[in-house]
C-alpha cells in the first residue's frame, strides 16, 4: 500500500500499464525515478549503485518486466533492460548515465 499527502503524488494508467508519477517537486515530495528491471539483471545491480549518491532526489520505483501484470512492458523493453523513466517519461536506457539524471532532477528543483 502506498500513502502519499496531497495530490502531487498519482497513479496514472497507459497501455503499457500503472505506473507512479510525481512531477512536482517541493520539500515534500520527491520525483519518481523508474527502473524497468528484470530478474537476474546484474546491470540493474549495478546502475543502482551508481545512482546511490541521488537517492535523496528521487523516489525509486523498481518495475519487474517479467512478471505478468508487467507484460506489455516486458515487450516494450524485454532487449533494453535496464531502462529509466523519470515522472512516467522515459530518460535512459542499457546504463545509467547521472549527467542526464542530474541535469533533469535539476529542471525540476528549480
Amino acid at each position: 500500500m502506498l500513502w502519499f499527502q496531497g495530490n502531487s503524488m498519482q497513479l496514472a494508467r497507459s497501455s503499457l500499464g500503472l505506473f507512479l508519477i510525481n512531477c512536482s517537486v517541493s520539500k515534500t515530495t520527491l520525483p519518481v525515478l523508474t527502473l524497468f528491471t528484470k530478474d537476474p539483471r546484474p546491470l540493474c545491480g549495478e546502475a543502482k549503485e551508481v545512482l546511490k549518491p541521488y537517492n535523496n532526489r528521487f523516489i525509486l520505483q523498481e518495475v519487474n518486466v517479467t512478471l505478468p501484470e508487467n507484460s506489455a512492458w516486458y515487450e516494450r523493453y524485454k532487449f533494453d533492460i535496464p531502462v529509466f523513466h523519470l515522472c512516467g517519461q522515459f530518460l535512459m536506457m542499457h546504463q545509467e548515465n547521472t549527467s542526464k539524471l542530474d541535469k533533469q532532477l535539476l529542471k525540476l528543483e528549480q
